[in-house]
């Protein structure tokens, strides 16, 4: 995993606590500007980028092309790189911009965006002083179909304004910039006007290259990044104005219909989020991570992983192998030998292919052998708020039942080498309770 530059560790997602703060030097910034068959738009957003108010000298930018008709033209000292026609490919572009860019922070625009002369600045600031924040700009729009290329976009945008789509506008309102975001908060991440550290975007990985179809790639992404840690912030100051309506008011009923039906789909598959998918559909990638203790009773072991798994929705439970062969019907039960005792950030590669778990969200260790009110239990995991790191359930005698471990939590102290980034939580509680002697799996089954 590579290590961050030790600038700013945020705990939770406290952005706030750099306002007013200014980097001691402007950041090196690359801006990858990612387009299709564009050129009147390519060519407002490339004379916006050549006035930014961050000096020329610490800025470079690069254009994706996803394999235009023809090759975009791009004045001196904008580098162009090129990619094959093969469909929608926004997410293959970006990684082919990421890769020819040098900058420190990264600034990802659409062509048909062009940014304010203060956009840069005001994107990178967080993402230099705490290399973990991701910062959405906003993205306004206008309708500038007849407006020459070279009229200053900050007075060109509001002269020809068009309305913002309400739905982010209070998610940003209601969130305060995102300050209070939370599991679900990756979907007012907007891959149009998003800015991040080179060294975030190590840790998290690039885009999905599988997203082949308009939509989603923005959403998969900013997700797998909370999951690394991530601070998520909105930065009003952040102007780029979309040349023409957003895509909910330019595309007609039947074909955003059809075309919301395939993204929420392909979101649905790659992201275990349980709000992205339905309510009984199972999908391949887990949410949850059960890990059973050795050594259990076979039948406080069974009652322990039925309860554990109704509580925790798309989950895959790693269990001894004499605990597996029990249930071996049931497909998210893995043998491990020692759960426990696997590092949860460098698990075995060939686990997490052949069980996908790539986007796990939450760890939960059984110590002990449990009896878990399922209903009850999933509304604690569900109520533990987004800056708590791990969570304990105990016996009234104080024993540990069970832990619970944010993966996002775990990636970002051990990058800082910190641990108390994010609070830790114990509470006894009688929704897990220690599985009484006398308990039988017949009677559990039967609810007697």
């Amino acid at each position: 995993m590579t290590e961050l530059p030790a600038v700013h560790a945020l705990p939770g997602n406290r952005w706030d606590l750099l306002d007013g703060v200014l980097p001691d030097e402007p950041p090196r910034v690359s801006v990858v500007v990612v387009h299709h068959d564009q050129q009147a738009e390519l060519d407002r957003a490339l004379h916006a980028l050549l006035r930014q108010s961050h000096p020329g000298d610490r800025l470079e930018v690069v254009v994706a092309d996803d394999g235009s008709p023809t090759p975009p033209r791009v004045p001196p000292g904008v580098r162009l790189v090129v990619q094959e026609d093969l469909g929608f490919r926004a997410a293959a572009a970006r990684n082919l911009g990421l890769a020819a860019t040098t900058g420190d922070v990264v600034c990802f625009l659409d062509a048909d965006c062009a940014p304010e002369p203060g956009y840069v600045a005001a994107a990178t600031r967080l993402p230099a002083l705490a290399p973990d924040v991701v910062v959405v700009g906003r993205r306004r729009h206008a309708d500038l179909h007849d407006v020459p290329v070279a009229e200053p976009i900050a007075t060109a945008g509001p002269a020809h304004e068009l309305e913002d789509p309400a739905w982010l506008r209070e998610a940003y309102r209601e969130s305060a910039d995102l300050l209070h975001a939370d599991d679900r908060s990756y979907r007012f991440v907007i891959g149009a006007a998003l800015t991040c550290s080179r060294g975030l975007l190590e840790a998290a990985g690039g885009f999905d290259e599988g997203f082949d179809a308009y939509g989603g790639e923005d959403l998969e992404w900013a997700y797998r990044a909370w999951l690394h840690g991530a601070v998520l912030a909105h930065e009003p100051a952040a102007v780029v104005w979309h040349d023409g309506p957003d895509w909910a008011v330019r595309t007609d009923a039947a074909q955003r219909r059809d075309r919301k039906l395939d993204e929420t789909l392909r979101v649905a598959a790659a992201l275990p989020d349980p709000g992205a998918r339905g309510r009984g559909l199972r999908y391949r990638r887990p949410d949850v991570l059960v890990r059973l203790a050795t050594g259990l009773d076979p039948t406080a072991a069974v009652v322990t992983l039925d309860g554990l798994l109704a509580a925790s929705g798309d989950a895959v439970v790693l269990a001894e192998p004499r605990v597996q062969r029990l249930v071996a019907e049931d497909h998210r039960v893995v043998a491990c030998e020692d759960p426990l005792g696997l590092d949860l950030l460098d698990l075995p590669a060939d686990l997490v292919e052949r069980h996908a778990l790539t986007h796990v969200r939450t760890v939960l260790d059984a110590r002990a052998g449990l009896l878990v009110d399922a209903d009850r239990l999933r509304q604690e995991i569900d109520a533990t708020h987004a800056s708590v790191g791990t969570r304990s359930w105990t016996s009234l005698a104080g024993n540990d039942l069970l832990t619970l471990t944010r993966l996002r939590a775990a990636r970002r102290h051990h990058r800082w080498g910190l641990d108390d980034l994010f609070g830790d939580e114990v509470r006894a509680s009688d929704s897990v309770t220690p599985v009484p002697p006398s308990t039988t799996v017949e009677g559990w089954f039967a609810g007697w």
